[in-house]
Formats: structure tokens, sequence, C-alpha cells
């Protein structure tokens, strides 16, 4: 199933997408999108398909807009230098354990709105994710057991300011609307072997990132399991797992995202996060 957070004259709500048609499984709540709840990770499948199946409000997909699938208290981890080729563009070693870092909830946009390039730097770059929705709860989650604590796969791009990332990680992955995540949630059910899973991303229609998920240097189960020793992981938190080689900071000439740009995100199975790119005003 495809899970999203719609949105529909200032009124959130969750929705099943099936084909090109939203139905809304929850009620409709007023108020802005980081404020709003969403509780379908928290749910079973079979919650989640009874829902479906007495949704009385089927509304064209094209009539809503998609927000971020996230919560205001959503943990956003991310895994830094987790692909080799990328650690190697880098000049960097590989990592002994899972490199982490933290991102702030209004540094995300949702599907097709814009991401802003911060007035204080034109140095803007693009990172292609695949991002884990956790689904059951857990603390010291062995690695064995770490895919059943998955409830499904989204996509997130982590808009990079590198000249700020230099004296400042946390400032160069948080400006403010400099990354998106979306468009929806797609259920483990359908993803059992998150390994197959192949990303690109596009920047004006023009590959740029290209992998698949087994060249992952610490893998889904790995990461879980790591995360999960030092803070609970609870339904809704995100796990975004890294990005590869082809990073515009390391191109010659160096490749940045600038107003008017459309950057795209696609993972198999799962679909296109697509973004527009604005100036800060």
């Amino acid at each position: 199933m495809r899970i999203a957070k719609i949105e529909r004259a200032g009124a959130f709500a969750p929705a099943v997408i099936d084909g090109d048609e939203a139905l809304v499984i929850g009620p409709w709540v007023s108020g802005s999108a980081a404020a709003i709840a969403f509780d379908a990770p928290a749910s079973s499948l079979g919650d989640l398909r009874a829902r479906a199946a007495a949704a009385t409000e089927r509304l064209p997909l094209a009539d809503v807009k998609l927000a971020a699938p996230a919560s205001p208290l959503t943990k956003f981890v991310c895994l830094g230098l987790n692909y080799r080729n990328h650690v190697e563009e880098t000049l960097n070693d590989i990592p002994e354990n899972p490199t982490l870092f933290l991102k702030v909830s209004d540094a995300l946009v949702a599907h097709d709105e814009p991401i802003l390039r911060p007035r204080v730097s034109d140095h803007f770059d693009y990172e292609g994710e695949i991002a884990v929705v956790i689904g059951k709860p857990g603390r010291h989650i062995a690695k064995e057991d770490a895919l059943s604590h998955v409830f499904g796969y989204t996509i997130m791009l982590d808009g990079s300011v590198r000249d700020y990332q230099t004296h400042s990680p946390t400032a160069g992955k948080n400006f403010w609307q400099s990354g998106s995540l979306g468009p929806w949630i797609v259920t483990a059910d359908e993803i059992p072997d998150p390994t197959r899973l192949t990303l690109e991303t596009r920047l004006n229609d023009q590959q740029v990132q290209h992998t698949t998920a087994d060249l992952m240097l610490y893998d889904i189960p790995t990461a879980i399991a790591y995360v999960s020793r030092w803070t609970p992981l609870s339904p809704g938190d995100i796990i975004a797992t890294g990005t590869p080689a082809g990073v515009g900071a390391r191109r010659q000439p160096p490749l940045w995202m600038k107003a008017g740009d459309v950057v795209e995100v696609d993972v198999s199975g799962i679909g296109t996060l697509r973004n527009p790119v604005e100036d800060e005003g």
C-alpha cells in the first residue's frame, strides 16, 4: 500500500493512494503540516486495509497535495558515508561504524514543493536517499529482528549546503526548507527485500546519481540496530540510509542546484520525489 499525508484547503488527513485516487482513512485536521500528527505508521496493515475498505471519501489525487509523511515528534536520523563510491569521491576513509547526523523537521518540504537555495550560499548540493520508516517501536533491536520493525519506505532529498557543512555539519544539513521527503510511504510488505531497491537522482532530467541498495556499507538492519542502541525508535521515525557517488560538490566543475532547476529522486517500488528549486526570499 501507498500511505500518504494529504492536504486540501489547509486541512490534513491520512490516506491510502489507490491508483489516481486518495482514500481518506482518518479525520481532517486544520493547521500547519509540521504540527499535524500522522499516525499511520503505528497502525497494522490489517487496520489500514480495513480503514481503506470502509473509506467513504475518495478524492482525485490531482485535487489534493501530498504533505511530507511525518509527525511533529518524528526523529530524522541520517547515515553519512554509507556507499563506498561516495566515501571514495569525498576522499574519506571507510567508517568503522555507521556515521550519523540528525535532521530537523523544517529542513524538509513535501513532494512538488520548492526547496530553497539559501540566501547565504550558492553551494547547494543534492543527495538522493532511500529512507526507512519505523512501525514497531524498539530499543536495542537485534539486527536479525530489525526488518520486523519497519513499517515501510519513502524517499529523502538531503539538500546540503557544502560551504557551511565544512565548518558545521549540523548547519550544512539543516538549512530551512533545503530538502524534502515523500511522496508517500510504501508499506514493507510490498518491499520484502530492500537490498533490491534502485535509486536514481536526476537534475533537470539528467541522471546524476544511480545505485542499488545492496551496495550500502551498512545495510538497513545494521542501521536500525545501531541507531536503536542510543535512542528508542518509535512509529514514524525515519532513518535515511545515505547517498551514493555523483554529488555536485565532487564534479569538475562543481554542479550546484540553482533557481529554476528541478531535482527528482526515483526509487524503484516507491516512486519519484520531485522538487523545483527556488532562491530563498
